[in-house]
């Protein structure tokens, strides 16, 4: 929203931009109107559309207690390049009328501010209510729980098209609290301030009645905290925060990792889909249902959909031996390894959700003969026996099969290995291991490295003469094909959060090859399932995928809410709401909305009043890791400030994340910086922290951060119009 000088003759039509839709570019006509008490210059229009009836009403367009009839300051939602003004009257024969109708204004009009500023705040009074009328069809869609949340919204929209800086700084002269400052309660406290301001002058003006049923400061404030409740549970006694936790497998070795943290302070645990597979999680719901309900502390369960985004998959080195089960960091040996077995010709990749130690290719296809629960025989390198069970069976096409294997004994596997099995007292031969493909857990990069992206996880068919790796050559592998289609030579591309940075220097159908630009000096890891973001590249991410949709039938029945990753439309809500309810997911499961994404940001009010159309508890999760990335470093304190605003005013919770307090969860010491970035998100509704080793000490310390500030002691991103001492 912005001032234009508009030089016109008052008393002629003129186009203007609407911000309505269905009266964009249609003539208002202006005049200039006059009231009995106080007498004043205003500028009052008319709506003509062919669309719709004349109306009869003026409407108080804007006042000033400036207008010289020459030069108007008129305010609007405009264009100025389609700014249209049909009027070509001359310029003196403005000037002479504009002064003869400043000669009408008294005298004590311009100094007496409070009245000035009681008529402003009715004209922004009168332009909210237009925005409603404007936005009927949107807000009768919305359920009837969140209709004052979503009209509250659609205040807060229309008031960020007004150039209100100047009314603002003359609101705080006579003690009012400004306009953008009262995010979640906008109406009502333009309406308490309008009262206050009248009786302060002691004015005989009728003001006009206001419905305030539902609608009072107080009840507006209190819509904030209930549908934060409603999303995460009841708060901590001491606190009104919740503090979220991400929980992994390493959540069911650790005996006592979860009980830590619920008596630390964690109240909603986050189980991030992209990560482990269902066994996985059902082990990490059990314990922490079972631990919440032995601790009488309640808790809630987030599942994160691993959505659409390019993450870095398997890393291998090809290698002779390989020796199972491996020794933990405690020194204790791992209960068992797998293994994934397929042919050389075909040389599948492991199956999603499975991160064996490594991949044995045989020389033949492998028989339909084996069934899960059988036992795999094999001749080690060192003439031993050892058995692998079968736990998976997957079918790769052309007669040909993938098993998942385990080990649960000391094994050495080298090529030349042979395996078999028996079915009754025949043994049936599976093959000699003519490839070993060792999974590593990360590669180290430095800058000044070429790294190249494969879209294949082992050798392909394709390319039947490619190593996975060799001595001058770091190669990774990623099966989005959305990335491969979407970059181009030139383009930044972002590892790990924005960790690893890198300029793409060469693409081919299948490969990448990325020179890196940024990383630690001494080097930095880049592990497998880690992020890949390109913020300037025509990337086609689409949106609820294949594997989310069969990710949901398991989150349907376990968790209480589900995050939306790498949301960008209303579409991705709209998949997975019809997911649900054919899965038979409880109502009341949650919501979240992960903002990701530069689309996203720019898309959040439609994307809120499309989640505001149903029952379910609605949350926001700022994901500042890609945000930051997406947006650009520079943008991004502004970017997290409007996220904030927006979710205040429709009273949607939002949840603090990435890297809160990190150098305390990996290190046991935090950093001034990020006690202040803790200190932030005690605005919000919920801070999320990460895993690493001290995770229990950093819930302590943020649970007790957060005790220690009140609800009255919040920063005021959600205070009324009205003075502190007035409430």
């Amino acid at each position: 929203m912005t001032s234009s000088k508009v030089r016109c003759n008052l008393s002629q039509t003129y186009k203007f931009p609407s911000s309505s839709t269905k009266l964009r570019y249609q003539p208002k006509h202006l005049t200039l109107k006059q009231r009995e008490n106080p007498t004043y210059p205003a500028l009052h229009f008319k709506l003509k559309s062919e669309n719709e009836p004349e109306g009869h009403g003026w409407k108080i367009c804007i006042y000033s207690d400036n207008i010289d009839g020459a030069t108007q300051d008129y305010v609007t939602n405009k264009h100025p390049e389609n700014l249209f003004l049909t009027s070509s009257s001359d310029r003196d024969e403005e000037l002479e009328a504009g002064m003869s109708l400043l000669k009408q204004v008294p005298s004590w009009y311009s100094a007496n501010i409070s009245v000035n500023l009681l008529d402003k705040l009715k004209a922004v009074r009168l332009w909210l209510l237009a925005s409603e009328h404007r936005n009927f069809s949107q807000l009768k869609l919305c359920h009837r729980i969140y209709l004052p949340s979503a009209t509250n919204l659609t205040h807060y929209l229309a008031l960020q098209l007004l150039s209100i800086e100047e009314l603002n700084e003359n609101l705080s002269s006579v003690g009012l609290l400004c306009l953008k400052s009262s995010c979640s309660c906008i109406l009502p406290s333009i309406n308490f301030g309008i009262q206050q301001l009248e009786n302060f002058i002691e004015s005989d003006t009728n003001v006009e009645d206001v419905d305030r049923s539902d609608c009072s400061i107080s009840m507006m404030r209190k819509r904030v905290s209930s549908h934060a409740i409603k999303l995460f549970g009841p708060a901590h006694e001491e606190r009104n925060f919740s503090i979220m936790v991400t929980v992994g497998r390493e959540s069911i070795s650790n005996e006592t990792l979860i009980s830590n943290l619920l008596k630390a302070g964690a109240n909603v645990f986050r189980i991030n889909c992209a990560h482990d597979d269902p066994n996985v999680w059902s082990e990490i719901v059990r314990k922490v249902k079972a631990n919440s309900q032995m601790l009488e502390k309640p808790c809630r369960i987030l599942m994160d959909l691993a959505g659409p985004k390019p993450r870095t998959e398997l890393l291998m080195r090809e290698t002779n031996v390989f020796m199972a089960p491996k020794i933990d960091t405690k020194g204790d040996m791992i209960p068992s390894a797998h293994f994934w077995i397929c042919s050389m010709e075909c040389s599948s990749p492991p199956p999603p959700h499975f991160s064996p130690g490594a991949v044995i290719c045989v020389d033949r296809k492998l028989i339909d003969g084996l069934k899960e629960g059988d036992f795999v025989s094999i001749l080690d390198g060192i003439d031993k026996k050892s058995s692998l069970r079968v736990v998976l069976k997957r079918s790769l096409g052309a007669d040909d099969y993938g098993f998942m294997v385990e080990c649960s004994r000391a094994t050495c596997i080298g090529v030349g290995s042979k395996l078999y099995f028996k079915r009754g007292n025949k043994k049936h031969s599976l093959g000699q291991v003519v490839k070993l493909l060792k999974i590593e857990k990360f590669v180290i990069l430095k800058v000044g490295d070429s790294l190249t992206i494969s879209r294949f996880c082992c050798t392909s068919v394709d390319e039947p003469n490619c190593a996975m790796f060799d001595s001058n050559l770091v190669r990774i592998s990623c099966t989005s094909d959305q990335l491969f289609d979407g970059v181009n030579p030139g383009e930044l591309i972002a590892f790990d959060d924005g960790r690893i940075w890198g300029k793409i220097r060469k693409k081919k159908a299948n490969e990448i090859t990325v020179l890196i630009t940024h990383a630690s000096p001494t080097g930095s890891k880049l592990g497998s399932g880690k992020s890949i973001n390109t913020p300037r590249s025509e990337v086609k991410l689409r949106g609820v995928t294949p594997r989310d949709l069969v990710d949901l039938e398991f989150i349907a029945s376990h968790a209480d809410m589900v995050g939306i990753s790498f949301i960008r439309d209303v579409e991705d809500i709209q998949s997975v709401r019809r997911a649900l309810d054919e899965k038979g997911a409880k109502p009341e499961i949650g919501i979240v909305l992960k903002i990701e994404t530069k689309e996203a940001y720019e898309r959040l009010p439609i994307l809120l009043f499309e989640a505001l159309k149903y029952s379910n508890p609605v949350g926001i999760m700022i994901a500042r890791g890609d945000l930051m990335i997406e947006c650009g470093w520079e943008q991004m304190a502004e970017v997290q400030e409007g996220i904030m605003s927006v979710c205040a005013a429709a009273h949607v919770p939002v949840v603090w994340a990435t890297q809160v307090l990190e150098t305390l969860v990996k290190s046991g010491r935090p950093t001034r910086a990020e006690i202040t970035d803790a200190a932030t998100g005690m605005r919000l509704s919920c801070v999320m922290l990460n895993k690493g080793d001290h995770i229990a000490e950093a819930v302590c310390a943020l649970n007790s951060m957060l005790s220690n500030r009140s609800s009255e002691k919040k920063i005021a991103m959600t205070n009324p119009l009205i003075p502190p001492s007035r409430l």
